[in-house]
């Protein structure tokens, strides 16, 4: 069965997610399996990069010098979310066309795609905020930036990303593959030193109640969910896997929908390694030395070496913290375009784009970091994360339903199982956001 085309706009044909970038990217039509994979291997990457980014180093080391190992199980949950709504965001994108954004303009009236507009863009401003400010704290850390100037001249990032597009989308793909191989190894080093115990390590992976009774848990547990399960990621991953040449019939959409599920399932089980370690670092380090107190980036950045007993230690925190924040730079420019085109049609370089999102981003940490100090922008940093959980409900319910919807999904439409399974990670994400917020305004 093909999917109804009456549901899409009359412009659809002639605006492809990504505009030129669209079917850029040559894959073999015949070979070997893995030879066929690895010219589909990429988007996935570029998703991962949510495990990684700043934000994600706020919450996890909180969580860590807090709470031990007790939120790795909340990790585990969160990169097997991941894995399953990525695999939907890329069902959409190669069965329909079209990116999620422009999926949520085409079926809903225009006031209603204008407010998920808002939602996304407040998510992706919320990413940008934390990448700002890691990115600002790695260059304090590495050079004695203060914290503001490091802000400011993360607006010169804009030139990285436009400096690689030219390249073409391989060129931005490698790029991000190499800093991440950068955090990766930092991390493996890292954990070597601090030789955390396996049995706590493995305990930390089973579910507790602490999680959901306390709140203080619960608020972190909640920010590691939205640094993980990125709404802006879900927009991106539905356009970014249509950047490959695959024919578009229903035979070549099949093989692209493997293809791009393995990609991005290798991709987020290998991240969720950086993005527990973090937490594991947090947990051998601070919280079995007493210091559960730490939840500053810069804290731990100064703790490391002295509780180690490795000077190096300090410099691989540092030096993987600048990678994670360079890194993000890219998947958010490129969500931010991807929203902007999709729900409104409204094309601009990329370099304004990537300007006016990061400008915004840069105004609250520059004023933060000059009123409160540094004290000031770790707790803006954990707030974005929680910001980004909240939004994801209003990513995850549009996609899911789309992806359930055989008029709009044809023979590629998911089976009733997985549609359960959807359902019901919205379902969880959704009642964790209403407890936060209950939990929120009586104060507990």
């Amino acid at each position: 069965m093909a999917p109804d085309p009456s549901w899409r706009s009359a412009e659809a044909a002639d605006e492809p997610s990504l505009g030129a970038l669209n079917a850029s990217v040559a894959v073999r039509a015949g070979g070997s399996w893995p030879r066929r994979l690895l010219g589909f291997l990429g988007p996935g990457y570029m998703i991962a990069v949510g495990y990684m980014d700043p934000g994600n180093w706020a919450t996890d080391i909180a969580g860590g010098a807090q709470f031990g190992y007790t939120l790795l199980a909340v990790i585990l949950i969160s990169n097997l979310m991941a894995i399953v709504l990525q695999a939907l965001s890329a069902r959409l994108g190669i069965a329909t066309g079209r990116d999620l954004a422009q999926a949520c303009r085409d079926a809903y009236p225009r006031p209603v795609g204008f407010a998920l507009w808002l939602a996304c863009e407040a998510a992706i401003i919320a990413c940008d905020l934390a990448e700002v400010i890691g990115t600002a704290i790695a260059l304090k850390l590495l050079f004695g930036l203060p914290l503001w100037l490091g802000a400011v001249i993360t607006a010169l990032d804009v030139l990285v990303v436009l400096l690689l597009l030219r390249r073409g989308f391989r060129a931005l793909e490698a790029f991000v593959i190499g800093l991440l191989t950068v955090i990766f190894v930092c991390f493996a080093v890292q954990i070597a030193l601090a030789a955390p115990p396996v049995a706590a390590v493995l305990g930390g992976f089973v579910p507790s109640a602490e999680i959901v009774t306390n709140p203080a848990a619960l608020y972190i547990a909640i920010g590691i969910i939205g640094a993980t399960v990125m709404p802006h990621n879900l927009y991106l991953h539905s356009s970014i896997v249509q950047t490959r040449a695959y024919p578009r019939d229903l035979a070549g959409k099949r093989e692209a929908l493997r293809f791009a599920v393995a990609d991005s399932t290798i991709a987020l089980t290998l991240a969720l390694f950086v993005n527990a370690a973090i937490l594991i670092l947090a947990a051998s380090v601070f919280h079995a030395s007493g210091r559960t107190d730490v939840e500053e980036i810069e804290q731990a950045y100064e703790l490391l070496s002295p509780l180690l007993g490795v000077g190096l230690a300090s410099t691989l925190f540092a030096v993987a913290l600048l990678a994670s924040g360079l890194n993000s730079t890219v998947t958010a420019t490129l969500a931010g375009q991807i929203v902007m085109e999709g729900f409104l049609r409204l094309r601009l370089p990329s370099w304004a784009r990537r300007l006016i999102t990061r400008g915004i981003a840069i105004v609250p940490v520059v004023a933060v970091a000059i009123i409160y100090g540094d004290a000031g922008t770790a707790k803006l940093l954990v707030l974005s994360q929680v910001v980004l959980s909240m939004q994801l409900p209003f990513a995850v319910i549009p996609l899911v339903s789309f992806v359930a919807d055989r008029s709009k999904m044809g023979a590629l439409v998911v089976p009733g199982w997985l549609k359960w399974l959807s359902w019901a990670i919205a379902g969880i994400i959704v009642m964790l956001n209403l407890k936060l917020l209950a939990d929120t305004l009586t104060g507990v």
